[in-house]
C-alpha cells in the first residue's frame, strides 16, 4: 500500500529524463537504482532529505541528489522530502533549530529588535550562525534517523499485514472449496 501511494506522486523517470533543463543530471537521473521503491530505499530517502531539508544552506536539493546518489536511495522522494522547508515553514523551522542550538549552548537567544534591518542582522549573524548551524545539525540528525526507522517500521507492519491478510484469504477459500465438495 505505501508502495502503490508513493508510485502515484513520484513523478516518472522518463518525464524527467526529457526535461531541458535537468540535462545535467542524466547521468544520475539514469540510474535505475534510485527509483526502487523499498523499505530501505525509502528509509534511507526520507533520512537524507528531511536531513538536508533541516540544514540552513542553499541548494539543498542539489546535497539531497547527491546523498541519494551516494546511499542508493530513492531519488525523487528524497529531492521531494527537501521542500519540507519551503518559505513558509522554514522561519519556524529555523527558530526551532536555533532555540535548539541556543539551548544546547547554554546562550541566551537573541532577541528581535521592533524594526529588523539588515544592519542588526549583519552585526548580530556572528552570534546566531554558529548557534542556528548545530541546533540544525543535531536535530537533522536526530530526525533524520528517527524517521528512518520509523519508515522502515511502517512498511514492515504493512507487509505483514499483507501477508496476513493473505493467508486468511486463501484458508477462507480453502475452507468455502471444502465445505462445497462435503455438500
Amino acid at each position: 500500500m505505501l508502495r502503490r501511494l508513493l508510485q502515484r506522486h513520484i513523478p516518472h523517470q522518463d518525464t524527467l529524463k526529457r526535461n531541458r533543463s535537468l540535462r545535467f543530471l542524466h547521468p544520475i537521473i539514469a540510474n535505475t537504482s534510485l527509483w526502487i521503491l523499498t523499505r530501505r530505499s525509502v528509509g534511507n530517502a526520507f533520512m537524507v532529505g528531511l536531513f538536508c531539508a533541516l540544514l540552513p544552506i542553499p541548494f539543498q536539493m542539489v546535497l539531497a541528489a547527491c546523498g541519494a546518489w551516494l546511499l542508493r536511495c530513492n531519488l525523487p522522494l528524497c529531492v521531494g522530502l527537501v521542500w519540507l522547508t519551503n518559505p513558509l515553514t522554514m522561519p519556524v523551522i529555523f527558530y526551532g533549530n536555533y532555540r535548539l542550538g541556543s539551548w544546547i549552548l547554554d546562550t541566551p537567544v537573541q532577541s528581535a529588535p521592533n524594526h529588523l534591518s539588515t544592519h542588526w542582522f549583519a552585526a548580530k549573524m556572528v552570534d546566531i550562525l554558529p548557534v542556528l548551524f548545530l541546533g540544525s545539525l543535531v536535530s537533522a540528525v536526530v530526525i533524520g534517523v528517527v524517521s528512518n526507522i520509523v519508515v522502515r517500521l511502517i512498511w514492515r507492519w504493512q507487509v505483514a499485514r499483507s501477508w496476513k491478510r493473505r493467508t486468511r484469504r486463501r484458508r477462507d477459500q480453502r475452507e468455502a472449496i471444502h465445505r462445497n465438495t462435503l455438500t
